[in-house]
């Protein structure tokens, strides 16, 4: 049933008049009638009594008008809501984001509520590897991740990341001598398939700044490795970002040369159309705006 025809019936049905109601919907009075009985031949039994005084609902046509009201607001809703989410104001936001961006990602998050409290915002831990599968296949709309990203997607350097050697707290340290610290203690280490970026770093790490560690993939996640630490079962090179949830019983110790340093951004894919999520990019990438 045409939504035009429903509207027609309650716009008469509230001015009670075919000149004002054709008015109102920018019709001609002849239009108007048509429009009008076209819908009574659809339900079926007249809708209205058109005499000196206008035009008065039947009982069929009184029994009528509150659902076809309550369907004419449904309409305006939907329409509503659809021009929201084509500017981009309303709608659901998958974010992910890495140790790295502890502290940054909600920050974000918090200043897009702000400014879109009508949006529903799901930011969950996610390696950046993980994340890039799931930007590329539409799991995830952005992402706080490590640079460079794979070539079918955008991003945008945000911060740099540093490297730094987690170690109990009752350790000792000389910064400057960092082989002592690895000769005598094991060097903990993310799972490959958890970190295949930070796992690479660290190789490539120690291996330019001539370390030698006793490398032992010791857990699948961060917070894990910095418990073992805590708890005496060796050292870590870990992103500085873990300082936002370091554990009592571990410290963090600055590392100096080649390899320490790289970029995190926010990521997204640009082959996938999405005003919610330019919206957001636009917020990170715009100061002004927070």
């Amino acid at each position: 049933m045409d939504i035009k025809l429903l509207r027609a019936f309650a716009i008469l049905a509230q001015k009670g008049q075919y000149r004002a109601a054709a008015e109102i919907l920018c019709l001609t009075q002849p239009a108007l009638t048509k429009q009008i009985q076209t819908l009574e031949n659809l339900v079926g039994f007249k809708l209205f009594k058109r005499g000196r005084h206008g035009a008065r609902l039947t009982t069929a046509g009184q029994q009528l008008l509150s659902r076809a009201c309550e369907l004419l607001k449904q309409h305006d809703d939907f329409g509503e809501f659809v021009s929201q989410m084509q500017k981009g104001n309303v709608g659901k936001l998958l974010l992910g984001f890495g140790v790295s961006a502890f502290q940054l990602a909600p920050v974000k998050v918090t200043a897009f509520r702000n400014l879109f409290p009508d949006v529903e915002i799901f930011l969950n831990d996610i390696p950046s590897e993980v994340q890039y599968q799931m930007l590329l296949e539409g799991q995830l709309q952005a992402g706080f991740v490590r640079l460079p990203v794979p070539e079918k997607l955008k991003a945008e350097s945000l911060m740099e990341e540093k490297l730094v050697l987690a170690v109990n707290t009752t350790l000792h340290i000389d910064p400057t001598n960092i082989q002592n610290v690895l000769n005598a203690h094991q060097l903990l280490q993310i799972s490959p398939h958890r970190g295949h970026r930070l796992v690479a770093q660290i190789a490539i790490f120690l291996r330019e700044n001539k370390l030698n560690a006793r490398t032992v993939s010791a857990a699948d996640d961060i917070q894990t490795l910095l418990a073992l630490v805590a708890a005496g079962n060796g050292v870590a090179l870990l992103p500085a970002g873990v300082n936002h949830i370091l554990p009592m019983g571990v410290k963090l110790v600055p590392l100096d040369g080649i390899y320490t340093r790289w970029q995190i951004g926010i990521a997204w894919n640009p082959e996938i159309k999405d005003c919610l999520r330019d919206n957001f990019i636009n917020m990170v990438l715009t100061p002004s705006l927070l």
